[in-house]
């Protein structure tokens, strides 16, 4: 029996896109917005930029926004943090948790990652989990070891009815702007392994309905050919779509599948 899987793309603007470049970006996406048809779309704008996306996405069922980051702890002395009250105070919805670039660069760990997931279950604020192997992990045939260790550390605790909420996005850090693409078969491969990994912690018919994307240097080139995979449901975008009307295209094509 195939389980239908509505598609979910989602642009990850990382440290780009002003506030003051918010609304002549989402006023041409919206415009166009007609192209959207059995897909989902987040944005992921910098924090700055979240007031400004969040007037002109309120109310739209199909266009969501996103935060690219959260604060592990509730409220308190934590200069520079961003809590999940502050996030919900702005209409966002779905919040990125254990980005590579959160993992490597500043040094988050699973522990740390688990703690923020948790937040985000308490203020109903749905998670996209991060997950990835680096390119020496690969190479040593480590990536799928890496990948269900990442998994347990997050979930460890974790209600299923959470775990079903969660959208799980699967980003080889060596594929991460690098413009190298994993092929399809190779994240068919781990898409499915995640998938079964899943299975352990609810069961087959929550792993099954639950949403896999996968991201690391998509580009209008890669899209149908990266969605055609059974176990691949959407797209974590970055650079690509940093123009609205590269993304318009990436969306366009994930529509028409």
């Amino acid at each position: 029996m195939i389980t239908h899987r509505k598609k979910i793309i989602s642009a990850n603007w990382k440290m780009n896109i002003t506030s003051s470049e918010v609304a002549p970006y989402l006023e041409t996406f919206l415009f166009e917005r007609s192209f959207l048809k059995g897909v989902d779309v987040i944005f992921f704008p910098s924090f700055t930029s979240l007031p400004k996306a969040s007037e002109l996405l309120m109310g739209s069922q199909d266009v969501r926004l996103g935060a690219q980051n959260i604060a592990a702890k509730e409220r308190g002395a934590f200069t520079g943090e961003i809590s999940a009250a502050m996030l919900r105070d702005l209409f966002v919805r779905y919040v990125l948790i254990g980005h590579s670039e959160r993992r490597h660069l500043f040094g988050e760990t699973d522990a740390f990652v688990h703690e923020k997931l948790v937040i985000a279950y308490a203020y109903k604020i749905r998670p996209v989990l991060c997950i990835g192997e680096t390119l020496q992990e690969r190479q040593a045939g480590k990536e799928k070891q890496i990948l269900e260790q990442q998994l347990q550390a997050a979930f460890q605790g974790v209600s299923p009815d959470n775990i079903a909420n969660t959208i799980i996005a699967y980003e080889p850090v060596w594929a991460i702007g690098t413009g190298c693409t994993a092929s399809v078969d190779q994240a068919q491969e781990v898409h499915h392994f995640i998938r079964g990994v899943l299975t352990s912690f609810t069961d087959k018919n929550i792993a099954q309905k639950m949403r896999l994307q996968y991201g690391g240097s998509v580009t209008s080139k890669n899209v149908k050919e990266l969605l055609s995979a059974p176990d691949i449901d959407g797209l974590l975008v970055g650079s690509a779509s940093w123009d609205p009307r590269s993304f318009i295209e990436i969306v366009t094509l994930a529509s028409s599948l």
